[in-house]
C-alpha cells in the first residue's frame, strides 16, 4: 500500500550523468532498481521490491499521461515521456523517461523495463504549464472521464505544436538541436 506523503516544494535533481533504471512485473511492480533510483527517491531496495512502481507518482502528474503510457506498452511499443516525481520525504525529481516492454525467449511479456535520465530545463518549461493545464481539466470532470480529457488536450497541444506525434513532440524537447 502506498504511504501518504504530503509533497514539498524540496526538487532534487540528477546529475548530467545519473540514469535511474527500475524493472517491473507486467502489473507494474518493481522487481528492479539501481541505487540511483533508492537514493533519489529515499527508498531502500527492501522498502520498493515488490512494490508498485506508483509508489512514486507525483499527485501533480496528470492521470491522462499515465493512460497513455499504459496505452503505448499495452499496444507492445516503449515510451518517452517527462513526469515528476515523488520522493519519500515528499520531495520531488523530475524525469525524462524510456519505458520498454521487457519479452521473454518466447515472446510472452514478462514486465517492463524503465530508463529515466535529467530532463533539459527548457523540456520543463514547456510540458509544466501543459501538465498544469491538464490537472485542471481533470479536476473539472468525473474520476472516470479525467484521464481522456486531459488525454485529448494533450494530443490538441501536439498537433498544434505542429509535431507529426507525441513521441516527436517530447524527443524534440529532450533533444531540441537533435541526436
Amino acid at each position: 500500500m502506498k504511504k501518504n506523503i504530503i509533497p514539498n516544494n524540496n526538487e532534487k535533481k540528477l546529475g548530467d550523468n545519473d540514469f535511474i533504471v527500475s524493472k517491473t512485473d507486467i502489473i507494474g511492480k518493481i522487481t528492479y532498481a539501481n541505487r540511483i533510483f533508492m537514493e533519489i527517491a529515499g527508498y531502500s531496495e527492501s522498502e520498493l521490491l515488490g512494490v508498485q512502481h506508483n509508489i512514486i507518482r507525483h499527485p501533480e502528474m496528470p492521470r491522462g499521461v499515465f493512460r497513455f503510457m499504459w496505452d503505448t506498452l499495452k499496444s507492445g511499443n516503449e515510451f518517452f515521456g517527462f513526469a515528476k516525481n515523488l520522493c519519500s520525504d515528499g520531495g520531488f525529481y523530475w524525469v525524462f523517461a524510456n519505458i520498454t516492454p521487457d519479452y521473454d525467449k518466447d515472446g510472452k511479456l514478462q514486465g517492463y523495463y524503465s530508463v529515466r535520465r535529467k530532463p533539459p530545463t527548457s523540456a520543463l518549461d514547456v510540458l509544466v504549464p501543459i501538465y498544469r493545464e491538464m490537472l485542471a481539466i481533470e479536476k473539472s470532470c468525473s474520476a472516470k472521464e479525467a484521464p481522456d480529457k486531459s488525454l485529448a488536450y494533450l494530443f490538441d497541444v501536439v498537433a498544434q505544436t505542429g509535431a507529426k506525434n507525441y513521441d516527436s513532440l517530447v524527443l524534440g524537447l529532450y533533444k531540441p538541436n537533435g541526436v
